[in-house]
């Protein structure tokens, strides 16, 4: 089914066009994204907003993951479309999920409402048909009562303005006065009830017939106590589900005066429910240990004296005090101390990695995201041997560790392709299940047998074919892959990524940064005639001190440094051409510091040949180069160079035995120097001279023939990534955009999490094909021989084993070690 809907742009871009840079690579992005059919702008007057209006698919693509594209280029859509994620509390099962979905689904005013293997529903709506009460409303009427906030405050209040409410933890009538085991207890109390029964009427211990049948009646009330609730429910939607073939087996099998075998059947399907609902639990709990890493609380300096302090009441400029061994209780950055800090629970790193105090806390207050990694501190990470202080810069639910959990829990709602087959073959295959029944009903007519003989047939046939095992096949393993990669320091947004990066054959990477270190310095600096180094340094500096591109850091950190101490310059009114350089003015005068190909188009002038001659030189030499102009005089040219990776070989060596068969560098610098740094990691492959735009039609080119995931900072390179098949970026503790924009999210800024991402996609998958084969080969089994005479009994124990079975497997993955 496709949805058409319309997103508002901000009142920041009124009078909108199509031929707007920032426009155009949205329209792009999301034309080249699975699901999405058309992408069109209609655009605004002076005064009015432009729309963007998406024909697209929501079981394959979500509002939410338009706005994060939207967001990588720019752009940030209007708030007439809400967002509001919900966990549905422990005692309610994947399949009750569902169904509470497709309840508020039709309420209306709501667009989407998915749902997570773990039990959590995801809800886009429009704000001028309903709101978050009426939604809050509508799962309370539906017996999903909330509880409060979490103490913590691990995950609240995020995403301002969208609607995002995290760590509700409603309880459901699953749960009541028993708690969260309420169906295992049920389910145990049908079966002793059964056995009781059973006993009574084999050993004759009475002569009254109807007793043992009060005893089958119970089973019968506790074993579908929970069954036939999900089932009226689905029946009020026109929805058969298994819920409802089972119910109708034991009805049937009641009807014949089969007590004994109904009740049996209630009872595996029970207990197979509860404990498949058990093993569920423990991969959500390994998502939940990670929201219970930072410490409860902090020791804060106030007026000279630490003071212990709930984590939730820090705020940015907070000084936190943290001793050996201790938990950091707050992102920030280092101001006093240094320390090796264990920094696997939130980056998956195995090695403690050494901090140290930043050279000036004012700029770091100023600027914290431009920390160096050697000074910034996570959330929940294990401080070493040395006493820290800590300057807090995120509240303890903004933290990168506090948001991994909020995403990891979302995005389990995005479906994998297996699981959108699964579900459309179930919506086809169990009202074959009920027609076949119903044929079977009648076989007395065909054959010398009782009526009630083609009844019992029918009614075991119906247990045989429901899908149970078929439909928690992939949700089960899609959820313990994206805990298990979360628990390795890695956030793969849905199932639909996770099966995608295990089918890529090909991964595109950005230089700077990705195989680089992203940590340029200055190795030569080239003056025209009439030009000293310190005039030229003065002017770069100045500008580059407004930009926050790492090219600039380097010339402004390694440019001070060769200054020296003495006056300073300063720039005003920045501009930036994306992918060439920048234009800013120094003492009213415009100064233009970029690439060679930014001269000569868009009305600047042309390079004096001293220059260009300077930037062959420096290329043919392997630097990145930076043409320096004030007015109308070229001033000079300053040459890079940034430092390969040192894992970078030994990450390319892994993929590649991992199957991948092409990997390309793809990179804004020149060709020269982009081919000396493929060399040097050990790629045989790499495209240079790319802008953004033209990054993205690499990507597009390369998905022409295979799958291609696209490796980078999730900054520059998002509108790429959106074109990709999988969208990887680095470094994203430290970084909101790239985990907002990516489909994978590596927390640290290690290339060998590509290998175990892959790796690990690639096991789910094959554990995903696994499991449905088994859910298919059981049925395939059973249907046969219940219809040639195998009884209800041992076809719902075979069904409910193949469930606990495929479930059982996927747990595996929480265990999953790259060899």
């Amino acid at each position: 089914m496709n949805l058409t809907t319309e997103l508002e742009l901000p009142v920041i871009l009124p009078g909108v066009s199509r031929d707007d840079s920032c426009v155009q690579r949205l329209v792009a992005g999301l034309q080249d994204m699975e699901g999405v059919s058309r992408v069109h702008i209609r655009e605004g007057s002076d005064e009015a907003l432009g729309t963007l209006c998406i024909h697209y698919d929501p079981e394959i693509v979500s509002l939410q993951r338009v706005r994060e594209v939207a967001a990588s280029v720019g752009i940030e859509l209007g708030d007439r479309y809400g967002h509001l994620f919900l966990e549905l509390g422990s005692a309610v099962h994947a399949r009750k999920a569902r169904t509470i979905a497709a309840q508020v689904q039709a309420v209306p005013g709501v667009i989407e409402a998915t749902t997570s293997p773990a039990g959590g529903i995801s809800i886009e709506y429009e704000r001028a048909k309903t709101g978050e009460a009426e939604l809050r409303a509508k799962l309370e009427a539906l017996g999903v009562a909330q509880e409060p906030p979490s103490p913590r405050g691990d995950l609240k209040d995020q995403h301002e303005g969208h609607d995002h409410k995290d760590r509700q933890d409603p309880g459901h009538s699953h749960g009541g006065t028993l708690g969260g085991n309420s169906e295992l207890i049920f389910s145990l109390a049908c079966g002793l009830l059964l056995i009781v029964g059973f006993a009574i009427e084999k050993l004759g211990l009475t002569q009254t017939p109807w007793i043992p049948t009060a005893f089958y009646v119970a089973a019968y009330v506790f074993g579908g106590w929970f069954t036939l609730g999900e089932a009226i429910g689905n029946i009020k939607l026109k929805r058969f589900e298994i819920d409802t073939l089972m119910l109708v087996a034991a009805a049937g099998a009641a009807a014949l005066g089969a007590w004994a075998e109904g009740a049996l059947l209630l009872f595996l399907f029970s207990l197979g429910h509860a404990l498949e609902h058990y093993a569920m639990g423990r991969a959500k709990r390994a998502i939940e240990a990670l929201a219970k890493l930072a410490p409860e609380t902090a020791r804060v300096l106030r007026n000279g004296q630490v003071v212990k302090v709930q984590v939730e009441s820090l705020i940015p400029g907070d000084v936190v005090v943290v001793r050996p061994n201790d938990r950091m209780p707050a992102d920030g950055f280092v101001i006093k101390g240094a320390s090796s800090v264990d920094q696997a629970p939130v980056t998956g790193e195995s090695i403690p990695v050494d901090k140290l105090a930043v050279n000036d806390a004012a700029l770091a207050r100023d600027r914290p995201d431009s920390v160096v990694m050697e000074s910034r501190v996570f959330a929940g990470t294990i401080n070493g041997s040395g006493a820290l202080e800590v300057e807090v810069t995120r509240r303890s639910g903004e933290s990168a560790l506090a948001r991994v959990v909020k995403m990891v829990s979302e995005a389990e709602t995005r479906k994998s392709p297996t699981q959108r087959f699964t579900d459309k073959f179930e919506r086809v295959f169990v009202p074959a299940v009920l027609i076949l029944a119903v044929l079977l009903l009648f076989s007395w007519i065909v054959i010398d047998e009782p009526f009630r003989d083609s009844f019992y047939r029918a009614m075991a046939v119906l247990v045989a074919a429901s899908p149970c095992a078929l439909a928690i096949a992939t949700p089960s393993a899609v959820l313990a892959g994206i805990a298990r990669a979360a628990r390795g320091g890695v956030l793969i947004k849905g199932g639909a990524p996770l099966e995608e990066l295990g089918m890529v054959r090909a991964i595109a990477f950005d230089k700077t940064g990705t195989l680089t270190e992203g940590k340029p310095r200055i190795t030569d600096i080239k003056v025209m005639q009439g030009t000293t180094e310190q005039e030229l340094l003065h002017v770069a500096v100045a500008v580059e001190a407004l930009s926050d591109h790492p090219l600039a850091a380097a010339i402004v950190r390694d440019g001070n440094t060769r200054l020296g101490d003495g006056p300073v310059m300063v720039a005003t009114d920045l501009a930036n051409f994306a992918g060439r350089g920048v234009q800013a003015k120094v003492n009213g005068i415009d100064v233009w510091i970029g690439k060679a190909e930014m001269f000569g188009n868009d009305g600047i002038g042309a390079l004096s040949a001293g220059a260009e001659s300077a930037i062959e030189e420096l290329r043919n030499a392997g630097r990145t180069t930076m043409a320096v102009r004030l007015g109308d005089r070229d001033l000079g040219v300053i040459g890079l160079m940034d430092t390969p990776r040192p894992e970078a070989r030994e990450a390319l060596d892994k993929l590649r035995r991992l199957g991948i068969q092409r990997m390309i560098m793809i990179s804004g610098d020149h060709q020269t120097v982009a081919q000396a740094v493929a060399t040097d990691v050990g790629l045989n492959e790499a495209w240079g001279n790319l802008m953004p735009d033209d990054k993205v039609k690499a990507i597009r080119q390369l998905k022409e023939t295979e799958r291609v995931a696209m490796v980078g900072d999730g900054v520059n390179d998002a509108p790429a990534m959106a074109s990709a098949s999988v969208g990887i970026a680095m470094g994203a503790a430290s970084s909101d955009v790239a985990l907002e924009t990516a489909d994978v999210a590596l927390m640290s800024e290690d290339l060998r999490q590509v290998a175990f991402s892959v790796a690990l996609s690639r096991r789910t998958k094959r554990v995903i094909r696994q499991n449905v084969y088994v859910s298919l080969g059981v049925v395939a089994l059973l249907v046969p021989a219940t219809i040639l005479g195998l009884g209800i009994g041992p076809a719902v124990a075979v069904h409910e084993g193949s469930t606990l079975l495929v479930v059982f497997n996927a747990l595996r993955l929480l265990g999953f070690r790259q060899s």
